[in-house]
């Protein structure tokens, strides 16, 4: 996907709209900071930014798919 601004402004309100703190990801995620810590270094989630972690929303979103559906599947009894 490309993106292009044609302001400076646009910029910074699509990073803030797009961009998720770690402890944002992992409040989206439903899991720890340190579950979240676990998938980076798995290479399960790719942070765009290391020091501080700064993730993509999109990919944050597609991830909490895959993990709901994991949970369905492996933890039924919690529904």
């Amino acid at each position: 996907m490309e993106y292009k601004f044609a302001t400076t402004e646009e910029l910074l309100d699509f990073l803030k709209e797009e961009l998720l703190s770690a402890a944002e990801a992992a409040e989206v995620l439903d899991i720890s900071k340190a579950r979240l810590g676990q998938l980076v270094k798995d290479g399960k989630l790719i942070a765009v930014k290391e020091q501080p972690k700064m993730f993509l929303k999109s990919v944050v979103l597609e991830k909490k798919e895959e993990l709901e559906s994991l949970r369905k599947k492996y933890r039924p009894y919690d529904e």
